[in-house]
């Protein structure tokens, strides 16, 4: 629909680069069918993120940003999320501990549910900038055309600076 009736698409928490292919093709189908030019539709993403310049570090506020989302696709909207899902190789199954986690002690215990396993499937721009670089080219691969970054974490006015002084200048080249 989005692309019969839209100039674009904006895609939920939690998208990964094979979600955004997924959301790309039916987009352009649909733009094919009123004889729009595929090429011209945006796609734009909202993808969890933190950064740091330690990696492990960088990727604390996004596993725990993730552990909210992801509890939010088994507590309130299971059968909406289930595309989405599948993309990320995630199941409700596996989402169930932290979805008990968040019901029991919160996002914080929530975050220590969230296994290196499940963080790696949710495609977080999240880590060094290094990686956060090599993650945004996925996407930007993937025919992702702006992203809505979500950082989460400490010192969140930090992690912004640090992103823009040494992330985005790859980018405008």
């Amino acid at each position: 629909m989005s692309g019969v009736v839209g100039d674009g698409l904006l895609t939920a928490s939690i998208t990964t680069p094979a979600f955004v292919r997924y959301s790309r093709k039916n987009m352009e189908e649909g733009a094919r069918k009123v004889e729009k030019d595929p090429a011209r539709l945006v796609l734009g993403s909202v993808i969890v993120g933190s950064i740091g310049r330690d990696s492990a570090k960088g990727k604390e506020g996004a596993r725990e940003q993730a552990a909210m989302y992801l509890a939010n696709k088994v507590q309130n909207i299971k059968g909406s999320a289930d595309i989405l899902l599948e993309c990320a190789g995630l199941t409700f199954e596996e989402l169930r501990p932290v979805a008990d986690a968040m019901e029991a002690g919160g996002r914080k215990a929530a975050a220590k549910a969230v296994t290196d396993e499940i963080f790696s499937k949710v495609c977080a721009i999240a880590g060094s900038p290094e990686a956060c670089i090599r993650r945004i080219e996925e996407y930007r691969d993937a025919g992702c055309t702006h992203i809505m970054l979500e950082i989460w974490g400490d010192d969140r006015a930090g992690q912004a600076k640090l992103f823009g002084e040494s992330v985005l200048p790859h980018f405008r080249k």
